[in-house]
């Protein structure tokens, strides 16, 4: 059973422009992106050629100001779009999400001179991007990071290594979160850096149980040389910026993790209607039904946390805590969904010849990204009871 595009869901869509943004993207799914998945996912391969359609159709600067060449749409709709493409091929949904991320540093923090010489050939230019947080030895730990920035007159000299970079060594732009003081969250600045910068190079990719058309690598940085132009924010406002692109990166992941989810139940919809076991499509049997009715369910409330922290987004208010539920409720609802939907298709489930098996390993990557799911219980409990006594 190929993978398809998902069944049409009904959307809280505000406006017909956003209503006929949706219809394109569903057309641009179902043609190009869900027939070609399985078979590209196996051979690792990264379909450029898709975000250079994304790019030319306008899809790959939604959240963004149209004078940047942004798409001037709500999180809300963005999100919905994203939801689209993740549930034909995760691959495409992540990486704009991923995109959409590395762009938000110089959009939210950057000078008008910045966005204005920038911000429209990473929006509308065919670009891809990538966002260089996490280190070898800091992952969940942040602030604790090592790259190095070193200011030399009207430069800045970067030196370190990146971890588990979406794009790393194909991105045309990094935003680079690097030390330029003192140890913690304070001695950290962000900076645009281009992607074929002298002294940038990218190690081999990781080799991982799904995901395997999206490149993750280590990036290093050997005395990469940039000019203080391309320094975001002030000095040592670098982790705040990155705080702020991963709330709303969060709600990226989210939507992924409920488009996933929506395809597994698909194929698991499908296949229980078409198999018949005891004279009868299993769909028939309670047991079952009842599995189904919970997938349903789960997929259901993502999608409303997920909407209403993007809501609260729209509207200039604090999302922070929905968001780190979103992206905490959503990916173990995929995990939960896409094992659920693995059963049901029982020892089909489990080959390489229908996409289920393929969903749930890429559902785990879900769990993990932006913050495990350990980390948005911290944050949660935080807004609930205030920062852990020290």
């Amino acid at each position: 059973m190929p993978d398809r595009a998902p069944q049409t869901v009904e959307r809280r869509l505000p406006t017909e422009e956003a209503r006929e943004l949706l219809a394109l993207v569903r057309d641009i799914a179902e043609r190009e992106i869900a027939p070609r998945a399985a078979e590209e996912e196996d051979a690792g391969r990264f379909p450029r050629e898709l975000f250079s359609l994304l790019s030319s159709s306008g899809l790959l600067g939604l959240p963004y100001a149209s004078e940047y060449g942004g798409g001037d749409q709500p999180y809300a709709v963005y999100l919905q779009v994203l939801e689209e493409l993740a549930a034909a091929r995760l691959t495409v949904g992540l990486g704009v999400s991923v995109h959409t991320l590395s762009c938000h540093a110089l959009a939210g923090f950057g000078t008008e001179e910045q966005r204005a010489a920038h911000l429209p050939a990473m929006l509308g230019g065919g670009l891809l991007g990538a966002y260089c947080l996490s280190e070898p030895a800091s992952g969940s730990d942040a602030a604790s990071l090592r790259t190095k920035a070193v200011r030399e007159g009207d430069e800045w000299m970067l030196t370190g290594t990146k971890a588990w970079i979406t794009h790393g060594g194909i991105a045309d732009f990094c935003t680079v979160m690097a030390r330029t003081g003192g140890e913690g969250p304070k001695g950290i600045t962000a900076f645009l850096v281009p992607g074929d910068a002298e002294g940038l190079s990218a190690a081999a990719p990781e080799r991982k149980m799904g995901m395997k058309g999206s490149p993750t690598a280590q990036l290093h940085f050997d005395g990469v040389r940039i000019p203080d132009a391309r320094r975001i924010g002030e000095e040592g406002q670098g982790f705040a910026v990155a705080l702020s692109a991963l709330d709303s990166g969060r709600l990226g992941i989210a939507a992924c993790a409920v488009g996933l989810a929506q395809a597994a139940l698909d194929q698991a919809v499908e296949y229980a209607r078409e198999r018949r076991q005891f004279g009868r499509p299993i769909a028939d049997f309670q047991g079952l039904r009842f599995l189904l009715a919970d997938m349903a369910t789960r997929i259901e409330a993502g999608r409303a946390l997920y909407l209403e922290a993007a809501r609260l987004r729209d509207e200039g208010r604090p999302f922070g805590r929905q968001a780190a539920m979103a992206k905490l409720f959503c990916t173990d609802a995929a995990m939960q969904v896409t094992t659920d939907a693995v059963q049901v298709l029982g020892g089909y489930g489990y080959t390489a010849d229908f996409p289920v098996e393929r969903y749930m390993r890429e559902a785990k990557m879900l769990q993990i990204v932006e913050g495990t799911n350990q980390i948005q219980r911290m944050v949660i409990a935080r807004h609930l009871v205030g920062p852990e006594s020290r």
